[in-house]
């Protein structure tokens, strides 16, 4: 074992330890615990622009600093980032600094790649992007192979698409997704595969001709693999991007017993108990009284959920639980104790070498 792979494992089981300990007054069963390539694991990686007499650069700042001209670390390779984006990252700054109607007045660059090869780049100015800048920027998207967005304040020029196209494995399955630019997607795509493959898991346990919901839903990610496993789905989200995705992979997939609800959890809770009615949900021809759900899926924010959501919650036989911020969790599952126990616990390790923890349970209602 290299000097890398010695400290991803001293910082994998540290993480293990503190979730275990976090969740301890409501699991004292096993972590199973997911591990992620110590490199090469992002997909999604965006940069500062730091423009000096050599050129523009890759620029990033130490960690909790804004960017200013005495802590520059200029970058010509990112090893968090997949290949994919190493490989982008020197012919397009090359590119950018052989041209001056790409470079000027850049100050940001996303890149945006996928597990199939495919990659998007946003270019971000402080400036006004006219035809000029259009014809050089088509040039460099034949140049690289790749499709490429251009912004600016109140302004977004797409040459081609907005999207990538992924496809996730899942239990000898492939799911095919679109993954639209600054809209939320899992950014490691090899753990990715792996949480949704423990999140089948844990629906195939309790499954049955009954029905799922899922809040937070985003672009289907989870949606979609869970589906095969209930008669039918309800996957509600609020965001309209997240929306517009959900719906171009349903059809994308032929997933044909998945109901889409652009609903807030808060707005969902209101219509499940009958307090408001919502023309969204008429609109899209969704009856409530006629789901039979017997499982709900759900990814939070950060924040966790709410309580009148976690009352929601409650009247479920089945709580399968993703978190990205195992405080909060362990702050949800205070009340949910109350009326379930969990089955089931998993560490995703979704960002290496930081403090992030990604991590899941699953609950099964008292009888």
């Amino acid at each position: 074992m290299n000097d890398l792979a010695r400290a991803y494992q001293a910082q994998l089981s540290d993480k293990q330890q503190y979730l275990q300990q976090l969740l301890s007054p409501y699991w004292q069963g096993g972590i199973e615990v997911f591990d992620s390539p110590p490199e090469h694991y992002r997909m999604r990686a965006e940069f500062r622009i730091w423009h000096d007499e050599q050129g523009a650069h890759y620029a990033m700042s130490p960690k909790g600093e804004s960017l200013h001209g005495g802590n520059v670390i200029k970058l010509t390779q990112f090893p968090a980032a997949c290949l994919a984006i190493n490989r982008l990252m020197p012919p397009l700054l090359a590119a950018i600094n052989a041209e001056p109607l790409l470079s000027r007045k850049l100050f940001q660059v996303e890149f945006l790649a996928t597990l199939q090869g495919d990659s998007l780049i946003t270019l971000i100015y402080h400036r006004r992007l006219d035809e000029t800048w259009q014809a050089a920027a088509v040039k460099l998207q034949e140049q690289l192979g790749v499709a490429l967005i251009g912004r600016s304040r109140g302004q977004k020029i797409v040459l081609e698409r907005d999207y990538v196209r992924e496809r996730l494995q899942v239990g000898g399955r492939a799911f095919d997704y679109v993954q639209i630019e600054q809209s939320f997607s899992q950014p490691n795509a090899q753990v990715c595969e792996k949480m949704l493959t423990w999140a089948c898991r844990q629906a195939e346990s309790g499954a049955g001709q009954r029905d799922l919901l899922e809040l937070y839903c985003g672009n289907g990610n989870f949606t979609l693999p869970l589906a095969q496993y209930f008669r039918r789905v309800l996957a509600t989200e609020i965001s309209k991007t997240g929306i517009a995705a959900l719906r171009e992979n349903v059809k994308l997939n032929q997933a044909d017993n998945i109901a889409v609800a652009r609903l807030s959890a808060e707005e969902f809770s209101q219509a499940w108990r009958g307090e408001r009615e919502f023309k969204r949900l008429h609109q899209d021809g969704i009856c409530l009284q006629d789901y039979d759900f017997s499982c709900v899926f759900v990814d939070p924010p950060r924040a966790g959920i709410d309580a009148q959501t976690l009352a929601l919650l409650s009247r479920f036989e089945q709580i399968i639980y993703v978190s990205c911020n195992p405080k909060t969790l362990a702050d949800n599952l205070a009340l949910l104790a109350a009326s379930h126990q969990v089955q089931a616990a998993a560490l995703f390790d979704q960002f290496p070498f930081s403090e992030h923890i990604e991590s899941a349970v699953c609950l099964r209602k008292f009888t």
